[in-house]
């Protein structure tokens, strides 16, 4: 049993409609009922009796509603109680420069609403410096991108991260707009074989990925630039110097990317890249970087739901 499901069924009986319950809740008719249904089979009793003006409560769902009404009224104060002592502290989060253009700003705001006694350290920086610094206990935390890290989770001795992955990025061929130039919807690595690139370095997780990608399908890129920037790496592209091989992430401060760049959609399935949220071992972190952690998660599945952050799948096990 769920506190939504006490709620749910409150206002059903408070309003005496389950499509009016619906709609002040914001849910889809046929997902309210399903609620109910669930909590009236987990209490194997009739808790709603349809009628033709509506729904009213059984006598078993006038006394459920009372005894409802109470738990969530508590429930409010728990809330109250927890905002009055509010969490404070430091904490620091690290995340790459195509990461920090989406999650960057929708972090920050999330945590100054739900604790605005913490201070947030927010680090922008390639990939492989945010790992060097997370394992110089620089940061608590960490977006990043290496599938290699994941190991880092399993090696042995005390100094161990937890890796949570958190969404997949499609790639994407980017390249400064020419009229003369016409490229198709998507294009497979093979294809790339001739194109000249503008990539970061080894020891960042993008060029990892790529590398990998390319190997599959027995291609050997043509890199005429390596930039370990991603403001410089763009205005290489934006410059016509070359292409590069980016999430879409990469043009998010661009306002007239539409109009500026010409994006293709690489059609490996899996040349993609997972973002993994990285952190120092549970007992090494403090509540306010816990709480963060939490942030961080939720802050994702929303810009991911909602399409803000577009070419993106949500790769974490859903509440």
């Amino acid at each position: 049993m769920e506190l939504r499901q006490l709620r749910y069924f409150v206002r059903v009986v408070e309003l005496g409609s389950m499509g009016r319950a619906a709609i002040d809740l914001d849910l889809v008719q046929s997902a309210l009922s399903q609620q109910i249904s669930r909590l009236e089979s987990e209490l194997s009793t009739r808790l709603l009796q349809r009628t033709p003006r509506g729904v009213v409560a059984t006598e078993a769902g006038a006394a459920f509603f009372r005894e409802a009404q109470l738990t969530l009224r508590h429930a409010a104060q728990a809330v109250r109680a927890a905002q009055q002592a509010r969490l404070s502290g430091s904490v620091s989060v690290g995340l790459a420069p195509t990461t920090a253009a989406m999650l960057g700003l929708p972090l920050m705001q999330a945590m100054q609403a739900r604790y605005p006694d913490v201070r947030l350290h927010m680090v922008e920086s390639m990939s492989g410096h945010l790992a060097s610094l997370l394992n110089a206990r620089e940061l608590d935390l960490a977006v990043l991108f290496d599938a290699r890290l994941q190991s880092q989770s399993e090696g042995a001795g005390s100094r161990l991260w937890q890796v949570q992955s958190l969404l997949s990025e499609d790639l994407f061929l980017i390249g400064a707009r020419q009229p003369d130039r016409v490229w198709p919807p998507s294009l497979p690595l093979a294809a790339l074989a001739d194109e000249p690139l503008i990539l970061p370095t080894g020891p960042h997780g993008l060029r990892s990925t790529l590398d990998a990608a390319f190997a599959r399908a027995g291609v050997e890129p043509r890199i005429v630039l390596e930039v370990d920037s991603l403001a410089m790496l763009m205005a290489a592209v934006d410059a016509g110097l070359g292409t590069t091989l980016q999430p879409r992430a990469a043009l998010g401060r661009f306002p007239d990317a539409q109009e500026r760049f010409d994006v293709v959609r690489i059609e490996d399935p899996q040349a993609s890249r997972v973002n993994l949220l990285c952190s120092l071992s549970e007992d090494e972190l403090s509540p306010v970087a816990l709480a963060a952690r939490v942030v961080i998660r939720d802050t994702v599945r929303e810009l991911v739901n909602s399409g803000r952050w577009p070419g993106t799948h949500l790769t974490h096990h859903e509440p």
